[in-house]
């Protein structure tokens, strides 16, 4: 006969095994939070310590376990970095590390290149924006570089379902480095959104084309990306900054 006092130890030593296998599947797949946390850093300024990305990452993985559902029929690996991505996002915008001049100038090159490309038609050169917003060339390239950090954090901002990337929006960073298999909560937008990603990359000037497919798709981290292009790592970076600008106003503009 089963007593209530054996029905509680069953019930403990049940909890324990569950308890035990998390902490395993969580160890298991940290090298996960390392593989999202070093591909952010390298674009985010040397102020936002890379232990305080890599402890949201963990937190993220440690949701992506509880609330992983197989029946989905997608890869706990491909869920996990997207519940990852979206926690360090959130730490991010928590810690409030951009301050309001540098989001303030940040807007202020948006609009400049909106303003030249829907003169012109076509997608804006340096020499045009520079002389829109009425500074030098070389001041531009400078913005671009102090932007690179605002400008990575605003392309993986949710771009479908209207919430925060931690809880389960689509970002744009999704669908670039891996659009066979987005986050399996954005399944229905997933298409459209893919579609629309590959028409707006199409549309950029050819070398920010080719450092999106190195970055995003190749994942080669941005010195070796300089070697293959042939310029110095902060050229890589301000063509960075410009390729996130142009796609994220596509996507805004699809709104």
């Amino acid at each position: 006969m089963i007593t209530e006092r054996t029905a509680a130890a069953g019930r403990e030593s049940y909890q324990a095994i569950r308890s035990r296998e998390r902490e395993q599947i969580i160890l298991d797949h940290l090298p996960l939070v390392k593989q999202v946390t070093s591909r952010l850093a390298c674009c985010l300024p040397a102020s936002v310590p890379v232990e305080d990305l890599q402890g949201w990452g963990v937190f993220g993985l440690m949701e992506a376990v509880d609330r992983f559902d197989p029946q989905r029929g997608v890869k706990f690996e491909t869920y996990a970095i997207t519940r990852i991505r979206g926690a360090v996002l959130d730490g991010l915008r928590s810690l409030d590390w951009a301050p309001r001049s540098l989001r303030r100038r940040a807007r202020e090159l948006d609009q400049a290149y909106a303003r030249v490309e829907s003169r012109t038609g076509r997608p804006a050169q340096e020499g045009e924006v520079a002389a829109e917003l009425g500074i030098s060339a070389v001041e531009l390239r400078s913005t671009l570089a102090e932007l690179q950090g605002a400008a990575v954090v605003s392309l993986q901002e949710a771009i479908a379902g209207g919430g925060e990337s931690g809880d389960g929006g689509l970002s744009l960073a999704d669908l670039i480095a891996d659009p066979g298999a987005p986050d399996p909560e954005a399944s229905a937008v997933t298409a459209d959104l893919a579609e629309g990603l590959a028409a707006a990359i199409a549309d950029l000037p050819e070398r920010e084309r080719l450092l999106v497919t190195l970055f995003y798709y190749e994942e080669l981290r941005p010195k070796e990306i300089a070697q293959v292009m042939g310029i110095s790592p902060s050229r890589v970076s301000q063509l960075h900054t410009q390729a996130i600008l142009r796609l994220k106003r596509k996507f805004e503009d699809r709104r």
